[in-house]
């Protein structure tokens, strides 16, 4: 499995297949312990090296089981991110009435509602957050920093969130530091303006969305900065197309699942599953370091690695586009 370090002059280096730990928060459905400590095993066994969390992720349940996965761990061997943006405050009277607690699935995790979100993209909000993520991982220091999500919060996230990470940064508690958003105009921003070593873009570099292709992606190459890519599937579509399947997070509309039909068909002519060419992509562009693939067992984890392994020929990407499925835009050497 490769490995890139991140940014120019880093230090912090990652695998090009990543772990995304919110299926092991809870994501949707409950995952028990054990299943959760077998697909952290089984991603380590499959060499990969990089492990991606957030407090957001089961209200600090996906930190937790992650940091006691890798707690055993030469410290040094592997490479973990979390985020900043929302802390965790305590539902007050959680847990003294009677009666089960309400669950969290109102923010898509199958976990107690203990604590509720606030969103804080202040200095002060940035070294709580990131005191509270060392005491649930378990760790003195985090390889990788997002700033999570700051959509709504721009300015407050260009100007005191990110100057406090980069204190952190310059103190060592921190190694690398970015932000990561299901967008591309803020991240673009965040390259432009300040000294991000990588943004995490969720969903906008896909074979069926190449919108980082307009500016994040030139602007990241240009500068020696990194992308790291989540949401390959864009939620579910390219990994079983069909009708009906989602499409971030909603209903696909036709058209997208007749181009997934398509694109499905011709990579089924090279015998290759449409999910590894959805995973393949993204890192055909040089400034792409990794794919996050976000998993919840050790079989789906085995599944992602085994799909990563698989050699992918040059004419299933000449085909696709040149049935016009790919753009040249879209389509990087």
């Amino acid at each position: 499995m490769r490995h890139t370090t991140l940014g120019t002059g880093g230090t912090v280096t990652v695998t090009g297949l990543s772990f995304g730990a919110a299926g092991i928060g809870n994501l949707y459905t409950p995952v028990t312990d054990e299943a959760a400590r077998a697909a952290v095993d089984a991603a380590w066994d499959a060499g990969i090296r990089y492990f991606d969390t957030a407090p957001h992720y089961g209200l600090g349940l996906s930190e937790r089981r992650l940091g006691a996965a890798l707690r055993e761990r030469p410290r040094d061997t592997y490479t973990l991110s979390t985020k900043v943006g929302r802390l965790l405050a305590p539902v007050p009277g959680a847990g003294t009435a009677p009666g089960p607690l309400p669950d969290d699935l109102g923010h898509g995790f199958a976990v107690p509602a203990t604590h509720h979100r606030v969103w804080d993209f202040s200095a002060d909000g940035v070294y709580r957050s990131i005191e509270e993520s060392l005491t649930r991982l378990g760790l003195d220091r985090i390889d990788i920093v997002y700033v999570h999500d700051p959509d709504d919060h721009a300015e407050e996230a260009l100007t005191q969130a990110y100057p406090a990470l980069e204190r952190l940064r310059a103190e060592g508690t921190v190694g690398a530091i970015g932000a990561g958003m299901n967008q591309t105009a803020l991240l673009t921003r965040f390259l432009r303006e300040t000294d991000t070593d990588v943004v995490l873009c969720a969903g906008r570099f896909t074979l069926l969305d190449h919108s980082a292709l307009a500016e994040l992606l030139p602007e990241a190459a240009a500068r020696g900065r990194s992308v790291v890519v989540g949401g390959v599937f864009n939620s579910g579509l390219l990994a079983d197309p069909r009708p009906g399947a989602p499409y971030d997070y909603a209903a696909a509309p036709p058209a997208l699942v007749d181009r997934a039909l398509r694109m499905d068909a011709v990579t089924r002519r090279y015998g290759v599953p449409l999910r590894a060419a959805a995973l393949h992509y993204p890192l055909r562009h040089p400034a792409v370091a990794s794919v996050l693939v976000g998993t919840r067992s050790a079989d789906e984890v085995r599944d992602a690695a085994a799909l990563a392994a698989q050699p992918l020929p040059d004419d299933l990407w000449a085909e696709l586009r040149a049935e016009g499925l790919l753009t040249e835009n879209g389509a990087p050497a």
